[in-house]
């Protein structure tokens, strides 16, 4: 069920907000009908939710057609005209570049830039946000960006990993595992990949398939005689969208407030 600001939103108030077929209306439904209490602030805060899990459906997709190649961190690269690349393989934005404008180069230059399917994911959640938040907001908030793993990742963002969780809904991040991985390619123990919705993921390495296709592309990569396929967890891992909304709606408050002084 859906509480704002304290009070249980009937279904029939809410599954109108967005046509059924969509994958926001889809996404409001299966929250409303749950038995889970999923709590907002405001209309505003469950709307910005569903936009920016959309986004991050959308820059999935971008991420995949922009060509960007799966590496191990050891073998990383990326365009040096915008980033640094670490001794561990991630990169560092560059001094005197724009966030925004490095985070756009990925998308503009994949075929420059290789890494392992962690990073992709920080990606994704980058570019989602910026196209809500805009240039002039999200280079204020993400001053300093450095795209590797989980370790390296901006307080803003409040990516928290949830397990046991009774609904999933599209732009989650699920995770395969595959417990049995072959020694000799430790980098397929495992792969981050979005729900773009209707049974489809985006995984970087693997490409856009099914939850049964990507285990059996994992499967390939397991030691010799394994007979204990990977699989996917029951958990999700997601960004703190409470906190993204109070800083785009505070804002947008903010600007309208000029825009009257004016």
């Amino acid at each position: 069920m859906i509480i704002i600001s304290g009070k249980i939103v009937p279904p029939n108030l809410i599954n109108g907000l967005y046509p059924s077929n969509s994958i926001k209306g889809e996404m409001v439904n299966k929250l409303s009908s749950s038995e889970e209490k999923y709590y907002y602030d405001s209309i505003e805060q469950l709307k910005f939710e569903m936009d920016l899990r959309k986004n991050i459906i959308n820059a999935s997709i971008d991420l995949y057609k922009s060509k960007v190649t799966f590496r191990t961190f050891r073998k990383s690269k990326c365009n040096t005209d915008y980033w640094k690349r670490t001794e561990e393989g991630g990169f560092i934005l560059k001094e005197g570049i724009r966030p925004a404008r490095g985070i756009k180069d990925i998308f503009i230059n994949g075929r420059e830039y290789g890494t392992e399917c962690a990073t992709a994911i920080i990606i994704v959640y980058y570019k989602a946000i910026l196209d809500i938040f805009r240039e002039e907001l999200f280079n204020e908030v993400f001053t300093r960006i450095h795209l590797m793993n989980w370790s390296y990742l901006d307080r803003n963002l409040g990516i928290t990993y949830y397990r046991d969780v009774k609904d999933y809904l599209p732009g989650d991040c699920r995770y395969f595992k595959n417990p049995d991985v072959s020694p000799k390619t430790p980098e397929w123990q495992g792969e981050n990949a979005i729900d773009l919705s209707s049974g489809r993921y985006y995984g970087h390495g693997i490409g856009i398939k099914s939850a049964e296709d990507i285990i059996k592309t994992l499967n390939r990569y397991r030691r010799k005689d394994s007979d204990t396929s990977a699989y996917l967890l029951n958990s999700v891992t997601n960004l703190s969208y409470k906190n993204l909304s109070n800083i785009y709606l505070r804002f947008v408050s903010n600007f309208q407030i000029s825009k009257r002084l004016i």
